[in-house]
């Protein structure tokens, strides 16, 4: 730095800096703050700077970022250091100055690109090197394009590690939890290195891109999910045999870790809440506000158009193409916090963003983000795929049964509606919270019917029919009679494990005249996006039905004739195809049941203190008139235990129960939560969850 005065020492302060930024989790040992917000260091010199007084006049600061490969791709901001700086852009203020040392206070824009940089000091002709900086977004700050006024919703949504994700039914969620570990070492790292892997895949690798939340957003489910260079691969039934199935991760930071261990090659795998919750994670690791959603009975692959047809046998399976179902019994994607520069203000808020999604988004194998708002207001001419979301959640489900003879027949009674029960973890809580009034109007509303005659006005390829329905001969386009008969399931919506199942079918009969009937009742089990894993029972009745009657038909199941062939996510579904012998009309009425409540349950004592050892049991309950073989329960717990701990039960007796002691030590204060993970032979994806307050030391 000229004449012999140089930096002796740059104290960056990360302690202090990091706390006020909201970043201490990520890190206690590197720089890592928040756009738009000042941030305090102190520069110490080897010589007393009143000798150097002239020279110091001139005095700045230069930050930088990007590849550094070639000036195309860096980013480079200098600036003089005053004695007041300009709180909107890069500057620097000397706040503090004693013979030997600076205290500087350092603004950063509130539209800078969030990235990794290098901070130095120029006095003369060479910079000389303070150290090095990572920026990412601001919900806090006001001009922020992430802005989130309220702070119970920016600790929810950018703080809080400890996510849940719903599965299920729409008359049975199930509440799944997640470790996002959005803050877990060399996290921060791993996002901008696929961040990074995202952008040179969309060949943007402009650094100045990063000022924009919609493209962070966009790299991101880009690099989770595109063919050429993705971190997940999806789950494709019985594949899983080199990796792990989804039903096994229990967070995001064991997936992120053995992508980068791996050197990138993509992990085994993943379905479309394991990608929803990674994404969740890199982004609010990047300061994006950003939260999980799943929607249920969710029309899968539409082509933006707002009829959807399925295809079942006279026995009531549903007949399939290339192993794809037309409607999902539910589907997991995220929604992102932000301002749409690029959009009218009214669409600003929530995004919806989907990284699993096989529709194309200006070539890209996910969608989003969408504004929320546009989805609601039927406005799919809006970028970005705002036609796929509302699609899938107001498209209408036509079923058919395809006859023996290879001619159709509609379903009467067995028309669905989509898009139910969007649901999000609440606010502070574990509680559910239903937020389909901000996807769409009620059904039936006035104003829902304003919004799809918007819709399918905007709609410009909009298709009546799916295109799979060409492969079959004839589809009858309108009624010949008004419908006589119906029928209706008094069935429970949820079932526990073990439990058999009794079916309870009402046929009514509405017309004058009796009528002679073939009904057909049958149970698969199911594959969350709707595909059948297996028929698993199904039993056949003839009967005359008298006019202006009902008869009810009571069947049991015992459990042993469904529980071997569930899948992972515990789902059946059970149908009735009835036969009007007279007028070869068909009806159907069909019931998704989920077997749900892990026999897993955690206790802990009353009273825990950080630093103090303490214990916790876990009980598990066989709930089935057979053993479980080769039992493992997996425990996690950050801020309770050290990484994920494995037991081994070996057998546990029918109908018993066997419980298990978690010595722990608790290493950090406030609300912390345990998981335990079920694994044996005849169950999978059993998990349980309990979060405890743990006093400070």
């Amino acid at each position: 730095m000229g004449q012999g005065l140089s930096i002796q020492k740059c104290d960056f302060m990360i302690p202090e800096n990091n706390k006020s930024h909201h970043t201490e989790e990520i890190s206690t040992k590197r720089l890592i703050v928040r756009r738009g917000q000042p941030f305090t260091i102190t520069v110490s010199f080897s010589a007393p700077i009143h000798n150097y007084l002239k020279q110091m006049k001139r005095t700045f600061l230069i930050v930088q970022t990007g590849a550094h490969s070639s000036k195309a791709d860096e980013i480079q901001a200098e600036f003089p250091i005053s004695s007041l700086g300009d709180q909107k852009q890069w500057s620097a203020a000397v706040e503090e100055q004693d013979p030997n040392f600076w205290t500087l206070c350092v603004n950063t824009p509130a539209s800078a690109p969030i990235g990794q940089y290098t901070l130095l000091l120029r006095a003369s002709k060479s910079p000389q090197l303070l150290g090095n900086f990572t920026l990412l977004f601001n919900p806090w700050c006001r001009d922020d394009e992430v802005f989130l006024p309220n702070e119970a919703q920016r600790q929810e949504y950018i703080l809080n590690q400890d996510g849940i994700i719903y599965q299920g039914t729409e008359n049975a969620i199930l509440a799944q939890p997640w470790d996002f570990s959005q803050f877990e070492e060399d996290m921060v790292d791993i996002c901008f290195t696929l961040l990074a892997l995202g952008e040179h895949f969309q060949r943007e690798k402009d650094p100045a891109l990063r000022k924009n939340p919609v493209h962070i957003c966009r790299a991101a489910a880009a690099m989770l999910n595109c063919s050429e260079l993705r971190s997940l691969t999806e789950y494709e039934p019985g594949q899983h045999h080199n990796g792990t199935p989804p039903s096994k991760w229990l967070g995001s930071s064991p997936i992120l870790q053995q992508w980068i261990a791996s050197k990138f090659q993509p992990v085994r795998s993943g379905r479309c809440w394991v990608f929803a919750a990674v994404l969740c994670s890199v982004l609010r690791c990047l300061g994006i506000p950003t939260r999980v959603v799943t929607g249920f009975t969710w029309a899968h692959n539409t082509k933006s158009s707002l009829s959807v047809d399925e295809y079942y046998d006279e026995d009531g399976a549903l007949l399939t193409q290339d192993k794809s179902a037309r409607v999902w019994t539910f589907h997991v994607w995220n929604e992102c916090w932000m301002a749409r520069s690029d959009l009218s203000p009214e669409y600003s808020g929530w995004q919806a963003l989907d990284a699993t999604c096989q529709e194309k988004s200006k070539g890209l194998s996910f969608c989003g983000p969408a504004p929320v708002h546009a989805i609601k207001e039927g406005d799919t001419q809006v970028d970005y795929d705002v036609c796929y979301f509302f699609a899938a959640i107001n498209a209408k489900c036509h079923v058919w049964i395809h006859k023996a003879d290879d001619t159709l027949k509609p379903a009467f009674g067995g028309t669905k509606y989509t898009g139910n029960n969007i649901s999000t973890k609440s606010v502070g809580s574990e509680r559910c919270e239903d937020i389909t009034q901000n996807y769409k109007y009620p059904e039936g509303s006035l104003q829902e019917k304003k919004v799809l005659d918007k819709a399918y006005r905007n709609m410009k390829e909009l298709e009546t029919t799916s295109s799979s329905s060409t492969q079959f001969i004839f589809i009858p386009t309108a009624l010949e009679e008004p419908v006589n008969l119906f029928i209706h399931f008094q069935s429970s919506s949820s079932l526990q494990l073990g439990q058999d199942m009794t079916l309870s079918t009402e046929v009514f009969n509405h017309s004058d005249r009796e009528k002679a009937t073939h009904l057909v009742v049958g149970i698969q089990a199911l594959h969350y996006n709707g595909v059948p894993i297996a028929q698993l029972w199904k039993e056949e009745f003839h009967f005359n039905l008298h006019s202006n009657s009902v008869n009810t038909l009571k069947v049991s199941v015992p459990y042993t004739w469904f529980g071997k062939e569930l899948g992972e996510n515990h789902l059946l579904r059970v149908t009735a195809v009835l036969r009007d012998e007279d007028s070869s009309y068909m009806y159907l009425a069909q019931e998704e049941i989920s077997l749900g409540d892990s026999p897993l349950t955690i206790e802990f004592p009353e009273n825990m203190v950080q630093y103090e050892p303490s214990t916790a049991k876990i009980s598990l309950q066989n709930p089935l008139m057979e053993p479980l073989e080769q039992c493992v329960i997996a425990v996690i717990g950050r801020g309770l235990i050290y990484r994920q701990r494995n037991y081994r039960l070996g057998s546990v007796q029918a109908k018993s129960t066997q419980e298990l002691e978690i010595p722990f030590t608790p290493t950090q204060a406030g609300p912390r939560r345990l998981t335990a993970r079920l694994t044996c032979l005849q169950l999978q994806n059993l998990k349980s969850y309990r979060t405890t307050n743990i006093a400070a030391a």
